[in-house]
């Protein structure tokens, strides 16, 4: 009988624990993660999607098996254990890195004497109570600093006041001691936030800064020499101006005769500037009346009404005008009857 096909089905069914790899798996068993650097099976990926995919599963699933299984074990009431070892994957940072911390005031006239303290890492935390025979805390509760404040006997010094409270004193000074060190804590928080701050910190005092250094740049260049011979004041910043831009004295006839044209038409563009006739003047098609004071006489002439009345009474408006028409034409009647 043979049965060689059913162990060739049994065999492909059953496959090896070993794990073959043109280049060897990145197995890091701390993170139970695995990372296959080969390149992907052009064929097998476009056969069959799900079965190339399943393969590689498998694959790395395996490789990670075997890494746990030759681990060292430990037993237990629910079996052997494995201790996984320290992972050897860099994860990028949650958070960004903590900022230094900026140097007290006491510290930075240490530095600059070259004075040796102890940090706060050197000091301990515990002392020795000679009474008590153990270490306490020097600070919180049942502390060293609290010790007077805590004991059922207390010498009173020969010149105290008669309502002299020795427990009330040692907690006075305590909390005197508490303030001033946060008073100093916050004096240096301040000067560390005024040293660091940035601009986005205070916009208004930002945005105040720029506008007296725009009103000082203005008054300095408001001299007949644009500020070039004043006087300068000692660390005076050098003002930044905008530098000139000259065309080239060689260039093409275009650009040279569009030039021309350009400065032309801004010459036209205000007839009291260039004083223009009133032949050079454009016609009404071509120019914007004014607020309906601006006619056509029959001779096709622009007038300008309101210039007219102004020019007329000298100033005095068309009222006046009126009236100086019509105390005219009164005398005029009055004469001719006289003469008839």
């Amino acid at each position: 009988m043979d049965v060689s096909n059913i162990l060739a089905d049994h065999a492909e069914k059953i496959k090896s624990t070993e794990v073959e790899t043109d280049t060897p798996l990145d197995v890091d068993a701390g993170f139970l993660t695995v990372t296959d650097p080969n390149p992907i099976d052009g064929e097998s990926y476009e056969s069959s999607l799900e079965t190339h995919l399943l393969s590689l599963a498998r694959t790395g699933t395996q490789a990670l098996l075997n890494a746990l299984f030759s681990l060292p074990t430990t037993s237990s009431p629910d079996g052997p254990l494995a201790q996984l070892p320290a992972p050897t994957t860099q994860l990028p940072r949650t958070k960004p890195l903590p900022k230094i911390k900026p140097l007290t005031k006491w510290e930075q006239f240490a530095k600059a004497k070259g004075i040796q303290g102890k940090s706060k890492e050197k000091r301990e935390k515990k002392v020795w109570d000679e009474e008590r025979q153990e270490w306490i805390n020097r600070w919180g509760k049942d502390a060293k600093n609290k010790q007077v404040e805590e004991q059922w006997i207390t010498e009173v010094p020969m010149n105290a006041d008669i309502d002299f409270d020795p427990r009330k004193a040692a907690r006075d000074e305590r909390k005197a001691r508490v303030t001033k060190n946060q008073k100093q804590h916050e004096a240096n928080a301040a000067r560390a936030q005024k040293t660091g701050s940035s601009a986005s910190s205070n916009p208004e005092r930002e945005a105040h800064k720029k506008d007296l250094e725009r009103t000082l740049a203005m008054s300095r260049t408001s001299t007949a020499s644009m500020g070039k011979f004043d006087r300068k004041l000692e660390g005076e910043k050098k003002m930044k101006g905008i530098k000139r831009k000259f065309d080239p004295t060689e260039g093409s006839v275009s650009a040279e005769s569009k030039a021309a044209l350009d400065l032309l038409s801004k010459m036209n563009s205000d007839a009291r500037k260039t004083r223009m006739t009133e032949a050079q003047r454009p016609s009404k098609k071509s120019r914007t009346s004014h607020g309906g004071n601006e006619v056509e006489d029959p001779e096709g002439k622009v007038l300008n009404v309101r210039k007219a009345v102004r020019f007329a009474s000298k100033g005095r408006g068309g009222a006046a005008l009126g009236r100086e028409r019509e105390k005219a034409g009164k005398l005029g009647k009055s004469g001719k009857g006289k003469r008839r």
